[in-house]
C-alpha cells in the first residue's frame, strides 16, 4: 500500500509544490492507497476522477461548511463499535483502517490506527450487546474496511455473530472490490460462504474502476452464492453526469452487481467540493428511469441521523378530480382512473354489459 511520496511518484508524477500539500493535506486526513488503484489513475489528466478520489487536495482543507460527523454516529453508539440507527439492525465498525482512504470517506474523522479494531474486550462487548438484544436480526460489518482483518479473524467475528440464534444475516461492506480486488481470493470467499447467508456492500462510483481485476473479484464471490450489492456515492466531477452514472450502472449490471444505493454526498467537513445540488442527483435518477433496464436505477438516497430518505423524481402531477394525473420517463402525460374515495364502481353507462354468473 502506497503511504509516502516517494512511493507514489512510482505511479504518479508530483511537483514538489503538489507533494508538500499532499503532506500537508495529510497531517489533517491521512491519506492511503494501493498500487493497484494508483496504476488506474490517468497521470495525464490532473482532474482524473479516481484521482480526486485517492489523492489529497487543497480543496480538503477549505471548509465552509460542514460537520465531522454528519449523520451524529457518536450519539447512536451504544457500546464501542456498534452504530445503530434502525430497530432491527445495527453497524458494527471492524476497524478504522481501509486499503485507501478514499478523499470523500464519510468517517474521515477516524484515527487510521488498530486502536479500535474489534478485538478482545471490545469484540467481546458487541457480541455481548448482539446477544442480548433479540430484536437484532441483520449486521452489518463496516469500518474502516473489514478486509484490512485476515481471514481468519474475520471467520472468527462472523462465527461469533452467526452463532447468536436472532442474527439472522451478515452483511459485508467492502470497497476492497474496487480498490484491492487481490484480496478476494477462493479461500475469503470459501470462508465467507460458511457464513451464509451472507452479503456484500460495495462501492464503485465510477466506470474506469470496473476493471478486469475488479470483475474477477466479483466472480469469486458470485460462484459462492454471496450476493453483491453497490453504493455509489454522487460525487462531483466523479461521476455527477447523466453518461458517466449510466454507463456505471450498465457496466454493473452487466457484470451481476446490482446498482442497490445512490448517495447525495453529506456535508462533511473536508469534502465540499464533492457535494452536488439535490437536484442534480435528482435529474440524472430521471435520466435513468426508463431509459435503462428497471434494475440498473439506484434508489438515491441521503443518510440522515434519522436513517436514510429516498430522493425521488416527481411524475405524479396531482388529482383531476377522479383521475390522478402523471407523467411517464418520456414526459408524456397519462390520466388513470382512480376515484379519490377508493370507490372502484364505473359508471359506465349502456356499455357495460352484465355479466351472467358463473354456472
Amino acid at each position: 500500500m502506497i503511504e509516502t511520496i516517494s512511493h507514489l511518484r512510482q505511479y504518479i508524477p508530483l511537483s514538489e509544490e503538489e507533494a508538500v500539500l499532499i503532506e500537508r493535506v495529510g497531517h489533517q486526513y491521512p491519506w492511503r492507497l494501493t498500487s493497484y488503484y494508483a496504476s488506474l489513475i490517468d497521470t495525464d489528466d490532473a482532474r482524473c476522477p479516481l484521482r480526486r478520489q485517492a489523492i489529497p487536495s487543497a480543496e480538503e482543507l477549505f471548509k465552509r461548511y460542514g460537520d465531522e460527523d454528519p449523520l451524529a454516529e457518536e450519539t447512536h453508539t451504544p457500546v464501542p463499535g456498534v452504530i445503530r440507527v434502525y430497530p432491527d439492525r445495527i453497524a458494527v465498525v471492524v476497524t478504522n483502517r481501509c486499503p485507501m482512504y478514499c478523499r470523500h470517506c464519510l468517517r474521515k474523522r477516524f484515527s487510521r490506527d488498530s486502536s479500535a479494531d474489534l478485538t478482545g474486550e471490545r469484540l467481546k462487548r458487541v457480541i455481548g450487546y448482539v446477544r442480548g438484544d433479540s430484536t437484532i436480526r441483520d449486521v452489518l460489518l463496516t469500518g474502516g474496511d473489514p478486509l484490512m482483518f485476515s481471514d481468519g479473524e474475520l471467520d472468527n467475528l462472523m462465527g461469533e455473530l452467526s452463532s447468536i440464534g436472532h442474527v439472522e444475516l451478515l452483511r459485508v461492506g467492502s470497497r476492497a472490490l474496487c480498490t484491492w480486488p487481490e484480496r478476494v481470493t477462493p479461500d475469503f470467499a470459501d470462508m465467507l460462504a460458511s457464513h451464509h447467508p451472507v452479503w456484500v456492500s460495495t462501492q464503485f462510483n465510477h466506470p474506469r474502476e470496473i476493471t478486469p481485476e475488479a470483475i474477477q473479484a466479483v466472480e469469486t464471490l458470485l460462484s459462492r452464492g454471496i450476493p453483491i450489492n453497490n453504493q455509489s456515492v454522487l460525487l462531483r466531477g466523479v461521476n455527477d453526469s447523466a453518461a458517466v452514472m449510466r454507463e456505471l450502472v450498465q457496466k454493473l449490471v452487466r457484470i451481476r452487481v446490482r446498482p442497490y444505493y445512490l448517495y447525495q454526498a453529506q456535508t462533511l467537513a473536508g469534502t465540499e467540493h464533492f457535494v452536488t445540488p439535490i437536484e442534480r442527483g435528482l435529474d440524472i435518477i430521471r435520466s435513468l428511469r426508463g431509459w435503462t433496464t428497471g434494475f440498473a436505477v439506484p434508489q438515491y438516497v441521503l443518510d440522515t441521523p434519522h436513517g436514510k430518505i429516498p430522493l425521488n423524481p416527481q411524475y405524479l402531477r396531482g388529482r383531476d378530480g377522479d383521475y390522478l394525473v402523471m407523467e411517464s420517463y418520456s414526459g408524456a402525460i397519462w390520466r388513470e382512473y382512480n376515484p379519490a374515495d377508493g370507490d372502484t364502481v364505473h359508471d359506465c353507462g349502456n356499455s357495460c354489459a352484465e355479466e351472467e354468473p358463473a354456472g
